[in-house]
């Protein structure tokens, strides 16, 4: 048994589970009854059994085991729980011998909480007349689902809860009879209940799998429906989209994408989907975005609803991306399984990328890559160039440590990584590979080895030494560039925010693909990888070249200042994901001391021009961090606005607000980011447009606004016209029926421009906003450098309220502390947000508190470096008044 990790005894195996669960109690105490029946291996004869429970209570239990022509059942004499490690120990008055068919049947009672974990209920205002056995109270109607990943299935059930003890699954579940219940499987039967009005239904057996990816959720339900092309056994599959009674309409675009889909991923990883049926169901309260339950795979409204006319169009791209995440993991995470929890990334990293492969497959207009730059690789690099960072495979001892591992650096950095490997060995041998891999293991678990193995045969290549320091070692490099006549010296080192890298920090050799173009046509990208510390590349061209071309290798570049000034003037030669990459390197650079931020707010001077979205996005939101490190000046601030203003004004007086039938989706997701950046900053016509448009949508006119463009008014209005608007805005949050309208509102609301607003913010948060959402309320708050103080004054007043509330799911808890609180740039709010966690119990988000204090240690240290050096730029551009 391997002793990194604290896991159950392998004396017994569980093969099977039949789950009953009946006495639902659809109101307070929210209880229901169970009875579990394990079908069990004992490879070693035993007095106890220990298995997962957690908020579960045991009313009896008992072992029936054959052994040779010999049958026997005992009742167990004693059941004790361990409650700080989710576990309890049935014990038995006898000695149980080995049996190869053993059965522990346990009756038990849990129950339907309300902390988005093991089997909940989630509250929503329906928007038609909802069947008479739906749960309710005077404010809310109810529905029930599960979400076990990482380690809630014990929950719901008691279980062997560790993803290598996979098992089959029968489960069946009394429910009121105008009722829909769903699981992995289809329904297998459904029969009269004794109890009147209410029915059973059961399903068919799950495939072995493990507990975290079974599912059931029942409720007044409907569903739109399509059937998969291929065809699977000789029929096309059912694939569903189910939503509460008046919402499914809104399941189409999921729905178009998630058939088109399994089919795709069937023939690229030349194994056929391995369930009957394909079911999206949208829940009303959701801890993640979705989660991947073989065959019934559970979202956040926001990722699978969008209303064609009444959403928001970048709605639309995240739709259809978290649909192919969920689904490749149908095959990747599912089918075959990671051994144990430190390799998380294989499941997310993989999913993440081969997800984006999947949209670019269905969206080739949406530049997909460029996207993956701006958005997933940039975020991997700020998590991951923090001391606090961790390697992508992260030891972890105990299941009840791995929440905090789903972070940018299992699902952004595995999947950067992967697309670095990917295009490295062409995409075809690297999916060849895949598909190898998962035959090999399929219903079992395997390792990050495995894969390895499976990608090395298939490109004749050595790809664990490739590969093993970008998933073992913490961090990734910078390689800084030295110019000489006709050649270019690079050198491999750490990047860190903080700059200042220790020797000791610095031991980790990475293989490095140099993708480097060069020359008047700006070819040859297929240079040999960097595989030493420093080498010279001869026979570049210096007027032009460009290293890591379509940023495909996941590094950042520190190139001499001049270079970066003339790669400015010839744009026309970079692609769009060079662009971003090169834009990023520059920030962060400036951000650690190895450049400054003068170079880079000259650099960006040079794209005022720019028309592609993805790299607007990339240039605002790297001035975005210069504008929130530098805002405690008014001076600073105030010239940095300007500047802002300068950079868009041409470009949004060009895209103006009306969308026309041949806009594509880029170019409305950039009118929505320039008028809303141009309007904050200041621009006199987009303020009073937007100002105008405010007033009539709110008057009742919804044409006044369209959907795209509903965050930049709301916001403008909010930051120019206060109390107001801030109230308006507020009404709208609560009366919306459209899936976005609510993310929408909370994003918008912290443009309040005083403390007494931003107060008044968080407080009605707390009060009327779903747990699920309240990081929006935080971070709105927090990203407006004028009301951020307030946030941790209210953390601090009201811990006790927000850990009480929060608190049932670490997973909320700690990604509203990290959100909330990683934008300050003082080293005062710094040491007063240690001194307030020094003496508290940590247990769950401490990890999420180390990124806090490491981020704002680097924004303070950035912020006293180089604000004279900004002032002093300013100044000698004219950007000061």
């Amino acid at each position: 048994m391997a002793t990194d990790r604290d896991v159950l005894s392998d004396d017994v195996k569980p093969t099977n589970y039949t789950i009953s669960l009946f006495d639902l109690q659809q109101g307070e105490p929210w209880t229901y009854q169970g009875q579990c029946d394990i079908d069990l291996q004992i490879k070693n004869s035993v007095k106890s059994v220990t298995l997962n429970t957690h908020e579960l209570k045991l009313h009896s239990a008992s072992l029936a085991a054959e052994s040779g022509k010999n049958a026997s059942s005992v009742k167990a004499s004693n059941i004790s729980y361990d409650e700080k490690n989710q576990r309890c120990t049935i014990s038995f008055d006898q000695e149980i011998p080995q049996s190869k068919k053993a059965v522990l049947s346990i009756s038990f009672e849990g129950t339907m909480n309300n902390h988005m974990a093991g089997f909940y209920r989630s509250k929503y205002k329906p928007p038609v007349e909802a069947s008479k056995g739906v749960a309710r109270d005077s404010e809310n109607h109810y529905m029930f689902s599960t979400q076990f990943e990482s380690s809630d299935a014990r929950r719901a059930f008691p279980c062997f809860d560790e993803p290598n003890l996979k098992a089959s699954f029968d489960f069946d579940i009394e429910i009121p009879d105008d009722l829909v219940a769903l699981s992995n499987m289809p329904e297998k039967e459904t029969r009269k209940s004794k109890k009147d009005g209410y029915k059973v239904v059961s399903f068919d057996r799950s495939p072995v799998m493990s507990t975290y990816l079974l599912a059931w959720a029942f409720g007044d339900f409907e569903y739109v429906e399509d059937f998969t092309r291929r065809k699977y056994n000789g029929k096309n599959l059912p694939v569903r989209v189910y939503t509460t009674k008046g919402l499914k309409n809104q399941g189409h675009l999921a729905l178009e994408s998630a058939h088109r889909v399994v089919d795709f991923f069937s023939e690229i990883f030349r194994i056929d989907y391995p369930l009957p049926k394909v079911d999206l169901l949208a829940v009303h309260e959701f801890s993640h975005g979705a989660m991947e339950n073989w065959g019934l795979i559970t979202y956040r409204t926001t990722a699978v609803l969008f209303d064609e006319y009444a959403s928001d169009q970048k709605y639309r791209n995240r739709v259809v991306y978290v649909v192919a995440h969920e689904l490749a993991h149908q095959w990747f995470g599912n089918l075959v399984t990671m051994d144990w929890w430190n390799e998380l990334w294989l499941n997310e990293g993989f999913a993440t990328w081969v997800g984006w492969y999947a949209v670019d497959y269905l969206h080739k207009d949406w530049d997909v890559w460029g996207q993956f730059v701006t958005d997933s690789m940039q975020m991997a690099f700020q998590l991951d160039s923090l001391r606090t960072s961790h390697p992508i495979e992260v030891p972890v001892r105990n299941a009840l440590e791995v929440d905090q591992i789903f972070d940018h650096i299992s699902y952004l950095k595995g999947s950067s990584v992967i697309r670095m490997l990917a295009s490295h060995l062409g995409v075809e041998t690297f999916l060849k590979g895949v598909s190898d891999y998962l035959k090999a293991h399929t219903y079992g678990n395997a390792k990050t080895n495995d894969l390895w193995d499976a990608l090395s045969k298939a490109s004749g290549q050595d790809v664990t030494a490739f590969m093993d320091p970008w998933i073992r070692k913490i961090g990734f490099p910078v390689v800084t560039v030295a110019e000489e006549p006709g050649q270019i010296s690079v050198k491999q080192s750490r990047f860190l925010t903080s700059g200042e890298v220790k020797p000791e920090e610095d031991e980790t050799l990475w293989w490095i693909p140099m993708g480097l173009k060069t020359g008047p046509h700006a070819t040859d990208a297929q240079r040999e990888a960097l595989t030493a510390k420093e080498d010279t590349y001869r026979d570049i061209d210096t007027d032009f070249y460009k290293l890591n071309t379509d940023q495909t290798g996941f590094y950042r570049t520190n190139l001499p200042p001049q270079r970066l000034v003339q790669l400015s003037k010839s744009l026309d030669k970079l692609s769009v994901q060079d662009k971003i990459g090169l834009i990023g390197d520059a920030g962060a650079m400036a951000v650690a001391g190895e450049g400054t931020t003068a170079g880079v707010l000259s650099f960006m001077e040079g794209f005022a021009v720019e028309q592609n979205y993805l790299v607007w996005s990339e240039i605002l939101s790297t001035l975005g961090k210069i504008r929130s490190t530098f805002s405690n000046d008014e001076q600073v601030s105030n010239g940095l606005r300007q500047y802002a203003l300068k950079l868009v004004t041409a470009a949004t007086d060009k895209i103006g607000w009306e969308f026309s039938q041949s806009d594509d989706y880029l170019t409305g997701q950039l009118r929505a980011l320039l008028l809303q950046t141009a309007g904050l900053a200041g621009h006199e016509a987009t303020v009073s447009e937007a100002q105008k448009r405010f007033k009539a949508f709110m008057n009742g006119d919804q044409k006044a606004i369209h959907p795209s463009l509903r965050a930049a008014v709301f916001k403008i209005a909010i930051k120019y016209e206060g109390k107001d608007a801030y109230q308006a805005v507020q009404r709208e949050y609560l009366q919306t029926t459209s899936v976005d309208g609510k993310e929408i509102t909370l994003q918008s609301m912290g443009q309040v421009q005083d403390s007494d607003l931003a107060k008044d913010y968080l407080s009605w948060g707390f009060d009327k906003v779903a747990i699920q959402d309240l990081h929006s309320v935080g971070v709105s708050l927090a990203n407006n450098s004028k009301v951020r103080d307030n946030v941790w004054y209210y953390i601090k007043e009201n811990w006790d309220m927000i850990r009480k509330k929060l608190g049932g799911n670490m997973v909320v808890l700690e990604r509203f502390l990290r959100t909330c609180l990683q934008k300050f740039s003082s080293a005062e709010i710094e040491k007063d947000i240690e001194d307030f966690f020094k003496d508290k119990d940590n247990a769950g988000y401490d990890r999420g508190l180390a990124v806090v204090s490491d981020t704002i240690k680097g924004n303070a240290k950035y912020r006293e470096r180089d604000m004279e050096v900004v002032r002093e730029w300013l100044q000698a551009h004219d950007y000061m008044e």
